[in-house]
């Protein structure tokens, strides 16, 4: 019964984001698959590289003159994966972009742990290591989110975190070290309207990660196998993260940040993108209760699930309140 009560509540939760008005400032992307190190790598690196870019420049609106691509050298890219390129076009972005600005940057490849707490991300030549990036980025003041998503990436996020950041990388370990999925997925997220959560006609970042870590989850339990990756997102600066379905303080900025022309929400979608974090983070509970039913008292396990319900129907008149 209460698994019943549940599933009617969450699906009639109604879609109340709004569409963020325009930026003051400009986009720019950074898109770089690193050194593939062998055929079926690449192949697959450029595919993603290919359908991500493809979004920026299509449907999200993206100025083409604001796209930077480095890979192997094929008719969509800007120059070669190395770090050289890299630096380049970074200090060149530190002394044009703005705080009104916004960059993204999307990292597909392979990744490396170095010297213990740090990890690399793999270019033709000569790597760089995430402080490294670090370095690179500091000086650039516009909005930056960043998303790693190799193996071994996990120290990206303590060592770029900061407020007013978004680090999104595909491990929570630098111990997780194996070639990833989480980049089709994520890619995938742009162009499925599936990853629509709130339904509004876009997609979040945080949209496309909790897309793309289901899917990921999906992935390895249909493949029998263990996961050897778990995604994570840090918004809040402290540098820890969260995954896609755990409570936690990250995801508000990630909610309310669009690829699109009208990113990030403004003042006025405030209230309903942190009711709809309150609504994720209660569905997560939610969620991470059923896991650990078999390990529960079951009056226990059903008098946490009606306190979780109770909150998520309340929240849930605060929503259809504020919509009409």
């Amino acid at each position: 019964m209460m698994r019943l009560v549940a599933s009617a509540l969450v699906s009639v939760l109604p879609a109340l984001l709004l569409a963020a008005p325009a930026r003051a400032g400009d986009r720019y992307a950074l898109v770089v698959t690193g050194a593939a190190g062998g055929g079926s790598y690449a192949l697959q690196y450029d595919s993603w590289r290919a359908a991500f870019v493809s979004a920026l420049r299509g449907p999200l609106a993206f100025d083409p003159a604001h796209v930077t691509v480095l890979g192997d050298a094929d008719a969509g890219v800007d120059g070669p994966p190395t770090r050289e390129e890299v630096q380049r076009r970074l200090r060149e972005w530190a002394g044009r972009l703005t705080r009104e600005d916004l960059l993204f940057v999307l990292l597909i490849g392979h990744g490396t742990r170095f010297g213990g707490e740090d990890a690399k991300f793999n270019l033709v030549g000569p790597d760089l290591s995430a402080t490294e990036w670090a370095a690179l980025l500091a000086p650039i003041s516009a909005t930056l989110a960043l998303v790693d998503t190799t193996g071994a990436s996990f120290p990206f996020m303590a060592k770029l975190a900061r407020p007013g950041r978004l680090i999104l990388t595909a491990t929570d370990s630098s111990m997780q070290q194996y070639d990833t999925v989480f980049p089709e997925f994520f890619v995938r997220a742009f162009e499925d309207p599936g990853a629509d959560l709130d339904k509004n006609g876009r997609t979040s970042i945080w949209e496309a990660f909790n897309f793309a870590s289901a899917r990921v989850r999906r992935w390895f339990e249909q493949s029998g196998r263990l996961p050897t990756e778990r995604p994570v997102l840090d918004d809040d600066g402290d540098g820890i993260g969260r995954e896609a379905q755990s409570p936690g303080r990250d995801g508000t900025m990630a909610g309310a940040l669009y690829l699109d022309a009208g990113s990030p929400a403004g003042p006025a979608d405030a209230p309903a993108n942190a009711l709809a974090r309150q609504r994720a983070d209660l569905e997560a509970r939610i969620e991470a209760l059923r896991q650990r039913r078999s390990g529960m008292a079951p009056d226990a396990f059903d008098a946490e699930l009606e306190r979780l319900l109770t909150r998520l129907a309340r929240l849930s008149q605060q929503m259809r309140a504020k919509e009409r």
